[in-house]
């Protein structure tokens, strides 16, 4: 009788059975992760175009609004320097009509003349230091316009940076030499009354 032989056992075999089952888990684990960091790698991309982009608009923007600052469209002036010139002109003219003719109405009380003739020009000069302080209408739109356009400035930074208070570095102006519209000579006269410039120009 023949003993019946061992068959023998393919051990590579039997191992390569067992792990195979876990390489595939393996490999399908890696290659859900890299397509998960895929996506949000494309994600992160796209919201940094999107962030770029806005940025990007937004200083557009105030680029726009700076550049409309610098050339404001108006039929007499082209920026908002050129309206605070205007301003600034507009000012000293009348406070130089008002000064030239409170100083003749100063030199006409001072003299005791109330003839005709000089009460009719006493009278012009009154109508001309109104018409003076008529240029507060004027300058004060202009003042307003260039205004507006700086706030539309501000609005469109504290955009961009929202929360951020804008603190200036410069120092605070302060006024050292104030300008004397009326003579010492004037300042030194008791200011008139409505009655007293109403008995004026009455005779």
């Amino acid at each position: 009788m023949h003993a019946q032989a061992v068959q023998p056992i393919d051990i590579a075999g039997t191992i390569r059975a067992e792990i195979a089952p876990l390489f595939g888990e393996l490999r399908t684990f890696v290659d859900r992760r890299i397509a998960e960091l895929s996506a949000e790698v494309a994600a992160s991309s796209q919201m940094a175009d999107m962030a770029e982009e806005n940025i990007s608009a937004r200083l557009g923007l105030v680029h726009e609004q700076i550049a409309k600052l610098v050339a404001i469209p108006a039929a007499s002036t082209r920026n908002s320097g050129l309206e605070l010139e205007a301003v600034v002109q507009a000012t000293e003219a009348a406070a130089n009509t008002i000064m030239e003719a409170t100083e003749a109405i100063q030199d006409w009380i001072s003299s005791g003349r109330k003839d005709e003739a000089s009460i009719e020009a006493l009278s012009m000069r009154v109508n001309s230091i109104f018409e003076a302080c008529s240029f507060q209408d004027v300058t004060g739109q202009r003042i307003r316009r260039a205004i507006q356009h700086l706030q539309q400035v501000e609005t469109m930074l504290e955009q961009i940076v929202p929360g951020a208070a804008l603190v200036s570095t410069e120092p605070k102006l302060e006024i050292r030499n104030p300008i004397c519209t009326v003579s010492p000579e004037a300042a030194a006269q008791p200011d008139m009354s409505q009655e007293d410039i109403d008995a004026l120009l009455n005779g």
